[in-house]
């Protein structure tokens, strides 16, 4: 008897339930072999006082798996409550979020018929970080952390996933010409990692026109691969694109653990009404059943799906008058999947599902160790809360605090440089950003740096932040303002 793979499920909130019993129903009748554990999280768990909205047990069944199936959730109105995805995300590693979006014309209305994308989300960093801040009274931050390790593991996964799926090109989309840093970083190593994949073609486009392109012409695309907010975006832009969100699944894969679960909401309002289609689940549970080693039933469940598809049996959110041939509720729709197993699509595309096509690899290392750049000290970006005048008077009052081997090189207002040579007509806040550097050029100590807080201290200078700059290997690791 085949062993049974032991998974974690969640039902969800609103028509989670719903999606989540037709979903495993059709998992059953195809033969897939789960040992399931079900744990309970999202609204319920939230209002009993858990903020993150799931408990230690729950955790410990998640950890004891490392597969988890997860419908979707309800976050209470409010503040306070952490997003339930990004904390199992994060916690558990699961670095690279995957969504193909693929277009099912004629039977799904769609403006793009034979769009195939698969889009490769970093999970785990950018502006997820969430790092915020309130500095001053008019202006918060958010802290966009981008690492070598995170660009690494998340690109590789993409050239590994093109390979082992048959795909012939890997897109990057980044913001380098503005970020050149952060989103420079995820760029260069895209370069360095595409040279060991001369099998699969790369290319890199700037994330608004590769945006535009990818809605305009998505034939033109394969994989494509993003930091973490962008691939968001577009990772929804996508799905829509072929006709509706309802109908995506999506993987959320780590070196340990993978999280399964369909793109859309909880959809509240529709709970309890058999009226939901379990598609996006279903094809998360698809990725899924590959994942774990049993590509043979997801090949069956995900053709029966495409034949009750293009035979025209729709729930009411993909039903259409003249291509619709039946209109049916969320336990008739599994039904009639479950009717067609052992069937294949004859209009639409069949699939074939290989062993390791969609598991982690293991093969090649995540993250190559690279030795320690030489790390040196040579300035500081001290920021200020300052509503007392204009800039010139603002880098006046400053040079006085100069000494000690440093001094006052530049001021900047929202990252336009307004001291020296600044322009009246250029808006100011209250957030100053003021640049000190060694006199002599070299390099300078922590303590040079306590004894000019000091110093802006006793001058009445609300400082509400520091950057250290630094240089590695030689190289300069902080953003230039203008004319330095």
């Amino acid at each position: 008897m085949t062993q049974k793979t032991p998974i974690t499920v969640a039902y969800g909130d609103g028509i989670g339930p719903e999606i989540m019993e037709a979903t495993l129903r059709i998992l059953e009748e195809a033969g897939a072999q789960l040992e399931i554990e079900t744990i309970e999280i999202g609204e319920k768990v939230y209002l009993r006082g858990n903020t993150a909205g799931i408990d230690q047990s729950a955790w410990e069944s998640l950890r004891r798996t490392k597969v988890f199936l997860k419908a979707p959730i309800t976050t209470p109105q409010g503040g306070g409550y952490k997003s339930l995805n990004v904390t199992v995300r994060k916690a558990l590693g699961l670095y690279a979020n995957v969504r193909p979006c693929v277009s099912y014309h004629p039977f799904v209305e769609t403006k793009f018929p034979g769009m195939d994308v698969v889009i490769v989300r970093e999970n785990e960093e950018d502006l997820y970080a969430g790092i915020e801040h309130r500095q001053t009274d008019q202006v918060v931050q958010c802290l966009k952390l981008i690492s070598r390790p995170g660009c690494e593991k998340i690109v590789r996964y993409a050239f590994e996933y093109a390979r082992r799926n048959n795909r012939k090109r890997v897109t990057c989309f980044t913001k380098d010409n503005i970020m050149k840093m952060t989103d420079g970083l995820f760029h260069k190593v895209f370069d360095e990692i595409a040279a060991e994949y001369p099998d699969i073609e790369n290319e890199h486009w700037i994330v608004d026109i590769g945006a535009a392109k990818l809605a305009t012409e998505p034939k033109n695309f394969d994989v494509v691969v993003l930091p973490n907010l962008y691939g968001d975006i577009l990772s929804d832009v996508a799905a829509q694109m072929t006709g509706s969100v309802g109908l995506a699944g999506s993987a959320n894969i780590g070196t340990e653990c993978a999280m399964f679960e369909a793109i859309h909401g909880s959809a509240p309002r529709r709970a309890g009404q058999n009226v939901a289609n379990p598609s996006g689940l279903l094809l998360g549970a698809v990725m899924m059943l590959v994942h774990i080693g049993q590509p043979e039933v997801a090949e069956r469940v995900h053709n029966a799906w495409l034949r009750t598809l293009e035979e025209g049996i729709h729930t009411y959110d993909i039903y259409r008058e003249g291509t619709s041939r039946q209109k049916v509720g969320t336990r008739e729709f599994a039904a009639a999947v479950i009717q067609r197993l052992g069937q294949k699509p004859e209009q639409l595309k069949p699939v074939s599902y290989k062993k390791g096509s969609g598991e982690a690899f293991t093969t090649a290392p995540l993250v190559r160790e690279l030795p320690p750049a030489k790390k040196e000290l040579v300035g500081v970006d001290m920021f200020l809360d300052w509503r007392e005048g204009k800039a010139d008077q603002l880098g006046e009052r400053l040079q006085r605090i100069n000494g000690d081997g440093l001094k006052l090189k530049m001021i900047t207002n929202r990252g336009v440089k307004v001291w020296p040579e600044g322009l009246p007509e250029t808006f100011c806040t209250d957030h100053w950003r003021c640049r000190f550097i060694s006199e002599s050029g070299g390099t300078i100590t922590h303590a040079q740096i306590i004894a000019l807080l000091e110093r802006a201290r006793a001058a009445g200078f609300d400082f509400i932040k520091t950057e250290n700059l630094y240089a590695f290997d030689g190289e300069r690791g902080y953003s230039l303002g203008q004319g330095e």
